[in-house]
């Protein structure tokens, strides 16, 4: 298998390096006079209206990239569904001092509740330094402020950073835009389909093929401690598991398994991989150590177990089998004692995905010939179903466990057949939106917030 790109360890390592200015802690937006904080532990939240006027730049340079980042942390917030960015059509106040608090009047005329402004300064060793503040409009005072160093390069990075503190600020949850998502791009007639590898930003840009297409690569997932992803290839029509190292572009066979493997998938810490391997006409969960390459078999009996999924403490696993009769999700501990049927409702269950919160499991339910992506109780209680399609499947979640994202298929007509698609949703099921691919797109998984991984220090 030829590897035909990676991603630079410049990118990766960009960090946040300085903190420029902090507010107090502020109570839950509720009342006037008090700072804006949006309360999402409920079914549906209004946007809070924001402003992000392009960030000042003395030079022509310098304003390009202020407009493309405030363009990008507008986008951020605005497609989370919290935030509802107002129009720079609007704006009153037009932004010429950084270093001076705003006309918070001419904000409040708009009806905008927090105002984020910066500005972009080119350094004499090359980087660049992007400075940003967030204010309380109808509070009149700043609620946070930080400075982060980057590469020329970097700037939409810093741009998800700068998100992701604004998120965190409003909402008390951690962000999930310093992201990426690894995903199989697809390309050609569905009788000879071209599958890649690639990855790209949680918002669809900058997508990079990973694999040239000589081999069919499916189900990639992310390590949640290393640089690495984890995913099943056909080479000479054996299927093997691989592990690609993403900056230097290595990969390495995990092992040799008799009979075919499916859905791979790291532990919480690492250090394993759970999967499904068939054994005659039936198919088991097994764990493998990576280090001392020792399996070990999870399930028994003459039955399909599959699409395993750790809970996030590692303690519990979430399956989908057919040994009730039909297609189903269980849950069982670690060591494979205890398997319980948690999916009770009418039709198919299967693809369980166990929260990075650890208080849901998503899953793709099939009934009365539709696709639904849907969220439940570890214990199987409150079901809900988030998306309806002709062909709706296999959900990742963000690290904060907000959003999902699926593949949806569209039906096909005639001789032409349908389009394949990433989409997203959050929790309230309100908030369904197409990621943006090159071409025709599955299979994805959300990696973990690269600003707070070990190898990104």
């Amino acid at each position: 298998m030829k590897f035909i790109g990676k991603i630079g360890a410049s990118v990766f390592a960009m960090l946040l390096v300085g903190l420029f200015t902090l507010a107090a802690s502020a109570p839950a937006f509720a009342q006037e006079g008090e700072e804006p904080h949006i309360v999402i532990n409920q079914g549906y939240v209004a946007p809070m209206p924001v402003a992000v006027p392009a960030f000042i730049g003395a030079s022509e340079d310098e304003a390009r990239f202020g407009r493309d980042i405030a363009n990008v942390i507008s986008a951020n917030l605005e497609r989370s569904g919290l935030f509802a960015p107002a129009d720079p059509r609007s704006f009153i106040e037009r932004t010429t001092d950084f270093s001076a608090a705003p006309q918070f009047g001419s904000w409040r005329l708009i009806r905008v509740e927090s105002l984020i402004t910066g500005q972009v300064i080119m350094q004499e060793d090359g980087r660049l330094r992007v400075e940003f503040f967030l204010w309380d409009v109808y509070g009149e005072q700043s609620m946070l402020g930080l400075q982060f160093f980057a590469t020329p390069e970097g700037w939409r990075r810093v741009a998800h950073l700068i998100t992701d503190a604004i998120y965190e600020r409003l909402t008390g949850e951690s962000g999930y835009f310093d992201t990426r998502i690894v995903f199989i791009a697809e390309s050609g007639p569905a009788t000879r389909r071209i599958k890649r590898l690639a990855i790209m930003d949680q918002d669809g840009a900058n997508p990079i093929m990973l694999t040239d297409g000589a081999d069919l690569v499916l189900t990639p997932r992310f390590s949640p401690t290393e640089q690495e992803v984890v995913f099943l290839s056909y080479i000479n029509d054996l299927p093997r598991v691989y592990l690609l190292d993403i900056e230097s572009g290595e990969q390495e066979i995990v092992g040799d398994f008799p009979g075919m493997t499916f859905a791979p998938r790291f532990s919480p810490d690492g250090n394993d991989i759970i999967m499904s391997l068939i054994e005659g006409r039936d198919s088991h969960v097994y764990t493998m150590d990576l280090r001392t390459g020792q399996r070990r078999r999870l399930t028994s009996g003459t039955h399909i177990n599959t699409a395993p999924s750790f809970a996030p403490d590692g303690r519990f696993i979430t399956f989908e089998s057919d040994r009730g009769g039909s297609q189903q999700i269980y849950v069982m501990n670690r060591d494979g004692t205890g398997a319980h049927r948690i999916s009770f409702g009418d039709g198919r269950y299967g693809t369980p995905v166990w929260s990075p919160r650890g208080d849901l499991i998503a899953f793709t339910k099939i009934y009365s010939g539709r696709f639904y992506i849907g969220v439940m109780r570890p214990d199987g209680s409150g079901e809900r179903l988030l998306t309806e399609s002709f062909l709706d499947e296999g959900p990742t979640w963000s690290p904060n466990g907000r959003v999902l994202m699926f593949t949806r298929q569209t039906r096909g007509y005639g001789d032409r057949d349908g389009t394949t698609r990433i989409w997203s949703v959050d929790l309230t099921g309100h908030n369904e939106r197409p990621i943006l691919t090159p071409g025709d797109s599955s299979d994805p998984a959300w990696s973990p917030l690269i600003s707070r991984m070990p190898w990104a220090q």
